[in-house]
């Protein structure tokens, strides 16, 4: 398919011709075996995601928006085609190195937040740096300082337990944010939550996105999706349409 994500730009902005591809897929196809039979999860999809887009990958049950999401992430790899994140071709690298580029180049946000009840709101956000060669200095005050920005900077010595749903979803987020990433993925990032936390949540999005971040959310809701610049749906594993909320 061609890539049809390239859009004409809003004016007095970069046209997205101009704009730096941080995650592209080429002829991309996942496919699983169940015995005898083949389920394409996803089949030759090809498209771009590009520096300070903001996206919404939308799509039925079975449609292939998660295998996408997980594709985008690195936590699986695709039977074929080609996967480049900010230009680094995925299926060329072992698992050391996709460990190290998803840990540099990739936040991702999952719907259960995935948080250790063990640590608290500051450990819990510093956690992907433990998994990087050269983790840095200064990275207390940094993540208190991303603490701050999600709304935490009081709760910071709070276990998980201690925490409501958005704030157990915002420890979430700003782990996503400490290693700096050039695209974040949020998995149906409100789907756990009320219709107020909700907002939010989406209204952090809307200031990370403003703020220059490349981010792609997959959810089932359509008020979800209407806060993106653009809306991608799938199904059965291809893309159906894609287009623009603004």
């Amino acid at each position: 398919m061609d890539d049809t994500s390239t859009a004409v730009a809003a004016p007095a902005a970069p046209a997205a011709s101009e704009k730096r591809a941080v995650a592209e897929l080429r002829n991309v196809a996942r496919v699983y075996r169940m015995g005898d039979n083949e389920v394409r999860a996803l089949d030759d999809v090809s498209c771009k995601f590009r520096e300070g887009e903001y996206w919404a990958i939308m799509g039925s049950s079975g449609s292939g928006k998660s295998t996408m999401l997980n594709l985008l992430g690195c936590i699986d790899r695709p039977t074929g085609g080609e996967y480049f994140v900010s230009g680094t071709p995925v299926s060329s690298l072992d698992d050391d190195a996709l460990s190290e580029l998803r840990g540099k180049h990739i936040g991702f946000i999952f719907q259960s937040f995935n948080l250790i009840p063990q640590l608290n709101v500051l450990e819990n956000i510093l956690v992907p740096r433990f998994y990087l060669d050269d983790p840095g200095s200064g990275l207390e005050e940094k993540a208190r300082g991303i603490a701050e920005r999600v709304g935490l900077g009081s709760r910071i010595d709070h276990k998980p337990r201690e925490l409501s749903g958005g704030q157990q979803q915002r420890v979430a987020i700003a782990r996503a944010l400490i290693n700096d990433p050039s695209l974040l993925l949020a998995d149906e990032a409100t789907g756990n939550l009320d219709t107020q936390t909700t907002e939010e949540i989406l209204q952090l999005f809307d200031e990370l996105h403003r703020d220059g971040m490349t981010i792609l959310l997959v959810t089932h809701e359509d008020e979800v999706g209407s806060r993106a610049e653009q809306v991608m749906r799938l199904k059965d594993g291809n893309i159906e349409s894609i287009t623009r909320n603004r």
